[in-house]
């Protein structure tokens, strides 16, 4: 048996002869120096230290031989792997630079350019005005109460006190839905909406209805065939005229600050007895009254401007309900947002509200005092 080859020269094997490792690096320097993108660079790569690359190849040769010829094979084999990688890295930070740079070129932008803006938009001020009121009787421990705006007649008119003769009930005021004998129409108030709250809710009710309504109106500056309503229904033991008095003054600072209210008899068949509430005028605060020196627009010289309707809820109201009106009693009240609106902010004609113009929202802002 013959021993080892301790006299074997690794220079002797061709793929790992000094001169050919070194052609092979120059090689793949070239190669990789030449690459002028991200995939040249990748198939450069590939093709000089891939798997079957022929620094990977030579590679393999150093475990055929002796042990003592393995270490300079194998450091001259590291040393242009390593020299390689070196020159791929490098050239890869160029390639990524330059490409970014022109991508950043092709996608400049010109800041100096005039730019069409899209507008953002804005919260309607009803709507806006809506939440305000929701948040002032909420605040006070009330519920905010919605329902359908296609409600059955029985509700909107009968469980209310108002009759079959009455005017309001008739086409020229009221939109019915076909087939008319259907008895169902496109609500009137919010008032409907009270009724349901008697008749699904546990007493005391305390509750707020804002919501569309829908009147056979006429489309001009003061009023709209679809328009919002606010109305407040409380019933409980012991409500008087007092509380109605006291919950209205307190809803009217909310709105319009330190302002002075009245209570007009009235008549409503819901309510008994019923009252108008008016507001002093907040432009003259009522020094145009009998001066025509200082006329004003807002009230045309009277002090007051009409607000809306309240009273105390009629005991037929409460029979219609199932409630027994000699333990029970309430008020109720009912004002327009959009007048409201007017009112507080200024607005000269209702058509500009419903003409879905943002510019006009962001003018008239109903969270605006």
């Amino acid at each position: 048996m013959s021993g080892p080859n301790t006299n074997y020269d690794p220079v002797q094997v061709a793929a790992l002869d000094e001169a050919a490792i070194a052609e092979m690096v120059d090689q793949a320097v070239t190669a990789i120096r030449a690459a002028d993108s991200i995939a040249g660079l990748k198939q450069a790569r590939l093709d000089h230290l891939g798997d079957r690359s022929p620094i990977a190849l030579a590679n393999r040769e150093i475990g055929a031989l002796p042990p003592e010829a393995r270490r300079v094979a194998g450091q001259r084999i590291g040393q242009a792997r390593g020299r390689i990688t070196e020159v791929f890295r490098e050239r890869e930070a160029e390639v990524t630079a330059a490409e970014l740079e022109a991508t950043l070129r092709a996608e400049r932008l010109d800041m100096t350019l005039p730019v069409e803006l899209h507008p953002q938009g804005a919260v309607h001020p009803v709507t806006a005005l809506i939440d305000q009121l929701n948040d002032v009787f909420t605040a006070m421990g009330w519920e905010v109460a919605e329902g359908p705006e296609l409600e059955g007649e029985w509700l909107n008119f009968d469980a209310l006190n108002i009759g079959p003769d009455h005017p309001s009930r008739g086409t020229t005021d009221t939109l019915f839905v076909d087939p008319i004998d259907h008895g169902l129409v496109m609500r009137t108030h919010t008032s409907p909406v009270q009724i349901r709250a008697l008749l699904n809710r546990d007493l005391p009710v305390y509750v707020v209805c804002p919501g569309r309504t829908y009147r056979a109106d006429e489309y001009d500056p003061t009023h709209l065939p679809v328009f919002h309503q606010i109305e407040g229904l409380c019933v409980d033991k012991g409500i008087t005229m007092a509380h109605l008095k006291g919950t209205l003054d307190h809803f009217a600072r909310e709105l319009f600050g330190d302002v002075r209210t009245r209570l007009r008899p009235h008549y409503f068949p819901f309510t008994e007895p019923s009252a108008e509430m008016d507001l002093e005028c907040f432009v003259c605060r009522g020094e145009s009254v009998g001066n025509p020196d200082r006329p004003c627009r807002t009230c045309r010289s009277e002090g007051w401007i009409e607000w809306g309707g309240c009273g105390v809820v009629n005991p037929r109201v409460l029979a219609a309900v199932g409630i027994d009106a000699d333990v029970y009693s309430g008020f109720a009240f009912g004002m327009g947002i959009e007048r409201t609106l007017m009112f507080r902010n200024g607005a000269e004609d209702m058509r500009e509200m419903v003409e879905g113009d943002v510019r006009y929202s962001r003018t008239l802002r109903g969270g605006a005092r």
